[in-house]
């Protein structure tokens, strides 16, 4: 063996040997961009604390964001605190108006109309609270909005109106509509998109357009009303699934469920999934990827009743959302939006 070839190996032999001690030495120390990332990121979350205001605990949406808002707040080393003004816009008031006076780092807020909390929200940015809006804006346009696209909702809902009631159909193309809030966002603008899309089938006649306020009954007694001065009503369209439910009783409770199509946009909660699997929802196809199917309240998609429902022959309550795609989807933006306004440099 040459001398040369002797040395090559016991340099490779002594290379072999080191790289247990040098994997050892990685795991220990990390890199030091890794530390000084980790420090800032801690320095930016630590000991802040993050207020969320949703319109009403006890629905399926607001409690699984509050529930991982927490989750995560906590992990991260943040304060949480939460109100709930139960459906009360006057105690929504108030409790914004406390929270905002307690100066926290991060509010997060449903707004149950574009005008209501307006004021408090502009202070509290004024005094340095980032402040992030979900799934219902306000007027005053925060430094983030975490929600959906209402209009298009309203648009997916009226395109499939149009096919089902529009010319060429053979039917009266009598359409009735049922609000949430007028002044709520979810309202104004899926209304601006279902009238943008009805407006272009001259056969479609709105006979209809009230609020029931996100209330079932409330759907239930303006839609008994609706088909009693119009039994030949072709669709009914409402802004949320739990208070369509109401409608759609009215209109079974008259014998019209055979003839009237009722939608519906929601969260895509329990209710919703136990309505597709009964066969009484009908999922309409999503427009994008970012769309979603019925999914149960821990976010989880119910595929089979998607597959056994869409040749459901018998279907008669037709159902479209993009929330239930973002009752996961939020929930983890809401989070990243928050460590974006605390923490910029991350961004």
């Amino acid at each position: 063996m040459t001398t040369t070839r002797r040395w090559t190996l016991l340099l490779a032999g002594a290379v072999l040997a080191a790289l247990p001690m040098l994997a050892v030495a990685q795991e220990e120390s990390g890199t030091k961009t890794a530390r000084e990332l980790r420090a800032s990121y801690d320095k930016a979350l630590q000991g802040k604390t993050i207020a969320y205001l949703p319109i009403a605990l006890g629905v399926p949406l607001s409690d699984e964001w509050g529930r991982v808002v927490k989750e995560e707040a906590e992990w991260r080393g943040m304060k949480y605190v939460v109100r709930d003004p139960n459906n009360n816009p006057s105690a929504m008031q108030q409790a914004l108006t406390a929270l905002v006076d307690q100066k926290p780092d991060v509010l997060i807020v449903q707004n149950p109309s574009v005008t209501l909390l307006m004021k408090d929200l502009k202070r509290a940015e004024a005094q340095g609270t980032h402040v992030i809006q979900i799934n219902m804006s306000s007027n005053y346009k925060s430094g983030a909005f975490v929600g959906a696209d209402w209009r298009e909702i309203g648009k997916m809902l009226a395109a499939d109106v149009v096919k089902q009631c529009g010319t060429g159909s053979g039917k009266s193309g009598k359409v009735q509509i049922v609000q949430g809030e007028l002044s709520a966002a979810a309202s104004v603008d899926q209304v601006g998109g279902i009238m943008e899309v009805l407006n272009k089938d001259s056969n479609i006649k709105v006979v209809s357009n009230q609020a029931a306020n996100w209330d079932a009954n409330t759907a239930l007694n303006v839609t008994a009303t609706v088909i009693q001065q119009h039994p030949d009503l072709c669709a009914s369209i409402g802004f949320w699934g739990i208070m369509e439910s109401g409608a759609a009783q009215a209109i079974r409770n008259a014998g019209k469920i055979d003839d009237v199509k009722v939608y519906a946009s929601g969260e895509g909660s329990q209710l919703d999934c136990d309505q597709i699997n009964s066969g009484k929802f009908l999922q309409i196809p999503e427009l994008q990827g970012d769309r979603a199917g019925p999914r149960s309240d821990d976010g989880s998609a119910d595929a089979a009743a998607v597959r056994r429902q869409a040749g459901h022959a018998q279907s008669r309550i037709l159902y479209a959302t993009n929330l239930a795609r973002q009752n996961q989807r939020q929930r983890r933006q809401l989070l990243r939006t928050a460590e974006e306004e605390l923490n910029p440099a991350a961004s």
